[in-house]
Parts: C-alpha cells; structure tokens; sequence
C-alpha cells in the first residue's frame, strides 16, 4: 500500500499540484456519508466479467480499503460539480476506489505479483448466501450490456460524467491520477454509449440494496466433505514434517532444516533434478558439463538424492566439506543436473552440477555417517576442460567419470614420455582406478595422468587432490597444443614433478613452454629452460616457474618463480628467468635465458654483465644474487622472475 501511495501521489502531481492535506478522520467521515454512492462507482468499474455477487462484495471491499492510513494530501479535483462546497476527503476517497476498480480489471499477466484489487476479497464475506442487486428494466438492462462492452478506464469515465456530473476536464484528471495512461482515448470510447445517466441511480447498479439466494446446496455439501478430507490430510503431513529425522524422508548427514520457501524446497526436491538426455551432447552447440547425462545406477533412488541435495543445503556438524579456492559452498539456487549417482568402491556417490559448480556427495554404503561435500568450480569449462571428474580416490588409486563424447582412457607416466599408455576402460563412462600422483608419497619417480581419447584427438589431464582434473597442454603461450604429442611430452618429462606445488589450488589447466636452450661453458653441454604456468578457474592465483635442466639429470630444477603475473602466459607470452650453475671445474656461473623476442640481458646486483641475444652468461661468486632486465627487439623492457 505504501509503493501506492506514492505511485498515486506521483501521478497526482504528473497531472497538477497536490490539494490540502486529509486526516484519516476527515478522509473516514467522507467514506461514511458517501458510502452508498462509492460503491455504486467501483461497482460501475469493475470488470463485467465477474459474478454478479463477487462483484458486489468486490466493490464493498474496495471502498472500504480506499480509507488512507495515514494523513494525505488530495489531488486538486472538484468533490463534486453540484454547487456544493468540495470535499478534499471525498475526493481522496473516491480516487482510490476508481483507481483499484481499474486495477481489478487488469489481466494478472501484466505484473509480476498480483495487486490485491485482482484477487477475490477477503472481506466482506457472506456464508452459503448468494447478495446480488435488484434486477432493473429493459432499459438497465441495455445499458448494462453497453457498459459491458467498453474497457475498464471508458465505464470510469462514463460513470464519472453520469453518477458524479463531472465536466471531462476534471474527468480527465481522475482517470491521470488513478493511473489511466490516455484518459482523452476513454471518454472517447465512452461517448459510444448513449448518455442515459439517469438509469445509473437504479437499483440495477445498486449494490446496498440487494436479494439473498442460497448457493448451491449440493455442491456445498460435497466442498464440505472435501476440505474435511484436506484438512485431515494436512495434519498428516503436518505430523510427518516434525517427525524426528526429518519429515517426509531421512536427510541423513544433513543439518536440521533452518528455513522453509517454495524456491528452496524445489532446489531440495529429488524429483525436480535435471536428467539430460544421453544423446543431447551429439546436437548440443557446446560441449561442457550441461550437457552431460545422468549415469550410475542409483540415478533412481529418490532417498539418495534427498540425502544428497539436503546435505549440500545444510551440511551437518560430522559432513567432511571441501571446495577449491573461490569456490562458494552455499546450497543450489534452482533444481541442479545429475550427473551421476552410484556406488564407487565403498561408497554411494552423488554427482550435481549447477552451471557454475559440481558438487560431490559421498557417504558410506552402510550409513550416512563420515558423509562428504566437495566442490569444485568449473564455469566456462570448455570440452577439453569438461571432459572428466573424480567420481572417488581409494588406497592411493582414483576413478574419474569421462564425458559421453570420450571413447578411450588410459593411464600414462608423464616422466616417461616414450613408453606407452595402459588401458583404464570404461564401464558407463567411468574408468577403471589408477594410481593418483595427488595422493603419492615420498620421493617423486612418477606422475601418472589421464589419457582421454575422443573424435577430436587425444588430451592429458592431471588429478591434483581436486574434483575437476587440471588439463595439459605445451607451446609457446597462444599457440599451445595438447600436451600428447610427441613434443609435449618431451617437454613435459624432466618438469612433471613441479606439479606438485600445484595440489588443492584450484587449477584448470598448466601449460609448459621450452622457452630456451643454453650451450652452458667449460663444455657442460646443453641446458633446458621450460616455463610452467598454471591458470585457476578464479583468475587469480596463477603461477608461472621458471625451470632449468642440466645434461644428464632426470629433473628440472625451479630458478624462478612468480604469482599473478601475465609473464609467460597468453597475455605476455615473454620469460626471461637466472640461475646460479656449478660447473664441473668448480667455478660458479650466472646463466640467464630469455624467449625468442629478447635483443639483449642485463644483470645489476651481486652480478654485473650483459649480452646480446637471448642469453647471458657470466661468472659469479656462490650465492651471489642478480636482478636482471632484458630488452625486447621492439625495445619493451622485461625483468626476470624470481
């Protein structure tokens, strides 16, 4: 009632100024005198289309309610055009009445949420009584029809002229202020009807003076019988709902429930899950998790699936919750997609996606305690992103669930770029286990990865203690390739283990770049530079690491190391990176490699050198430490990570 306030009040002064102020009181001794001739109005205005007796008990609710609650200012417009002295509380009074008559009238499509005026009234109600006006002659009875035929804003209009004997200036000022958008379009129309005002004082349109019937005795005997029924039923669900666990189902691990609104209950409802299609992927434009269907062979288990979407709501106190950096853990917003459902090794699993995360649900097969919810964030995944999840890790081993457009899984040593790949096989989409370099102890002797094979070609992804394995990829940043050619995985070999700085960081996908070779001095032979960047799905939080390869040593070694930086990525695809070596005659050298576009290198520090070309090397001093600076050949300066 508030926000109508002020509507009309805007309306009022779109239309002029603002009359004196009215009390409530002022404003009430108006609706009691005039009651009669109120309710004859909003009668006139209400849509035709109603019952007669809704109609009447309409226009009593909507006068009654047109009373102000608190003190307002009236709209300058005559009370009347009658010689008497104008009354700003009738005036007030009677502005309300039309404009919530006209709102009545409105389809309930065209707002969002219902205004009162289109629902039925409250009250006044008559029990097992039917109150309609007194049937009037031949001539009432045309001008009814007439009326009937016109819009809601021409009966005001013509109601206002007959009832109220308002010139149509001031006509035109009611129908502005009660929200009429072309009041000059409703006198029009209302001049179609024949100017028979008189008839308007009739007890056709009279609805004080009225005839009782009794409604249909029949029927009203079988509603009886049916709200008894309903009334029963609600109290046995009533009962249910306070049950102990949970109501209409045992949610398991989940909290006690904190908050009841449609919204939520139909995001928590098992039977509202999305279920995609097992052959939507084959047409779809894109090729990430929306597309994905529903496997595992308790995607019918309505039990699991309350368990899984309450717990997800309201983790208990016991549920063991994880998520990646900037991941939000709060429930789903709408009813999510399942992606799976069943049992993995010794677990039940349940799998979501909502178009911004997958959440994990995991509980034991005997029991709900030492449940599981893990998230992950994966918006704007692409198909090489989307292509597998981590359905369960167990004695050092992981199982992913593959997209429905991967054909073949195997298991490879990223260490070992020559030997060949193990078949995982696929069972509904999900691999056989292999083992997990996230879970590995000790010294680092291999990293195994996932190998996806579809009709595109042949993709690595990493687990790295996380839902959504991190992709790999190799070459110069904006040109990078799959990380499964040849070329990759010799890229790949000496540096896999540094992906171990990169567990439970929440990253989408490492690419590694062979920036540089060095001929090292005193005949050491040849050194490596390879730059690692790892990308989040956040944004933030990326890490670029710089590395050196000696001859003859199996592993790379870190020399530099960034974070947030766009060096060596797609925005900057530049590096220039230093390290201290020992050569075999004992004499400490800086070297210092830069990508194909640097024009010289400089050192300052514990250093003093410089070069042409894309490296540097210089004798130094063990421990002694260097900034360097390189030059592009367009002249951009670069520093060195460290």
């Amino acid at each position: 009632m508030q926000s109508q306030h002020v509507a009309q009040r805007h309306a009022a002064v779109a239309t002029g100024a603002l009359g004196p102020a009215v009390d409530v009181e002022q404003a009430e001794a108006a609706l009691v005198e005039h009651y009669p001739r109120l309710v004859r109005l909003a009668y006139l205005v209400l849509p035709p289309g109603l019952a007669r007796g809704r109609r009447v008990l309409t226009a009593h609710s909507l006068v009654q309610r047109a009373l102000p609650r608190s003190r307002r200012q009236a709209p300058v417009i005559p009370a009347q055009s009658t010689g008497r002295d104008t009354d700003p509380g009738y005036a007030l009074v009677r502005l309300e009445a039309v404009r919530t008559a006209l709102e009545a009238g409105l389809p309930l499509r065209f707002t969002a949420w219902p205004k009162r005026a289109q629902l039925p009234p409250l009250l006044p109600q008559v029990w097992g009584l039917r109150l309609f006006p007194r049937s009037g002659g031949a001539d009432e009875l045309a001008l009814d029809q007439r009326l009937a035929a016109l819009s809601g804003p021409a009966r005001a209009a013509y109601a206002l002229r007959g009832l109220e004997q308002l010139p149509d200036g001031d006509v035109r000022k009611i129908l502005r202020a009660a929200g009429v958008e072309h009041p000059e379009g409703a006198l029009a129309e209302a001049n179609g009807v024949p100017a028979e005002y008189p008839l308007l004082d009739s007890p056709e349109f009279d609805p004080c003076s009225l005839q009782a019937r009794p409604t249909d005795l029949m029927r009203r005997r079988q509603h009886t019988k049916a709200a008894l029924a309903a009334a029963a039923a609600l109290a046995v669900c009533s009962a249910l709902v306070v049950l102990p666990g949970g109501g209409w189902g045992a949610d398991g691990a989940a909290a006690p429930p904190y908050a009841r609104n449609a919204a939520a209950e139909a995001a928590l409802d098992p039977a509202q899950v999305t279920k995609i299609p097992a052959t939507a992927w084959q047409t779809a434009t894109r090729a990430d998790f929306s597309v994905w269907p529903a496997r595992g062979a308790l995607t019918g288990n309505t039990s699991l699936l309350r368990r899984a979407l309450a717990v997800w709501a309201r983790p208990g106190a016991t549920v063991r919750v994880s998520a990646t950096p900037g991941t939000q853990t709060g429930g789903p917003a709408g009813p999510p997609q399942l992606l799976y459902a069943g049992v993995v090794d010794s677990a039940r699993v349940v799998v979501f996606y909502d178009g911004l995360r997958i959440a994990r649900y995991a509980e034991p097969k005997d029991g709900t305690a030492g449940a599981a919810l893990d998230f992950a964030r994966v918006d704007g995944a692409t198909d090489a992103e989307a292509g597998a999840l981590v359905l369960g890790r167990a004695d050092g081993n992981v199982r992913y669930l593959t997209a429905p457009w991967v054909t073949k899984a195997a298991e490879r040593d990223l260490m070992k770029p020559t030997s060949g790949a193990m078949d995982l096989g696929l069972t509904d989409g999900v691999t056989g286990p292999m083992a997990s370099p996230a879970m590995q102890q000790g010294a680092c002797t291999s990293w195994n990865v996932l190998q996806l094979t579809d009709a595109d070609g042949t993709r690595l992804s990493t687990d790295l203690g996380e839902l959504v394995p991190a992709h790999l990829t190799s070459g110069r940043p904006g040109y990078t390739g799959e990380a499964s050619g040849a070329a990759g995985l010799r890229d790949w070999a000496p540096f896999a283990c540094s992906l171990a700085a990169e567990r439970s960081a929440g990253v989408r996908s490492v690419n590694a770049w062979a920036f540089a070779e060095q001929t090292l001095p005193e005949a050491g032979g040849t050194g490596a530079w390879v730059c690692t960047r790892a990308e989040t799905w956040r944004g933030d939080g990326t890490v670029s690491l710089a590395q050196f390869r000696t001859p003859g040593s199996p592993y790379g070694a870190v020399a530099a190391k960034a974070s947030d930086v766009t060096a060596c990525g797609p925005r900057d695809p530049q590096v220039l990176a230093g390290v201290l070596w020992k050569s075999g005659g004992g004499q400490w050298y800086l070297l210092a490699a830069g990508g194909r576009d640097t024009a010289s290198i400089r050192a300052t520090g514990g250093v003093t050198a410089s070069a042409e070309g894309t490296q540097l090397v210089a004798r130094a001093k063990q421990g002694a430490q260097a900034d360097l600076t390189g030059t592009l050949e367009d002249g951009t300066e670069i520093n060195g990570l460290r």
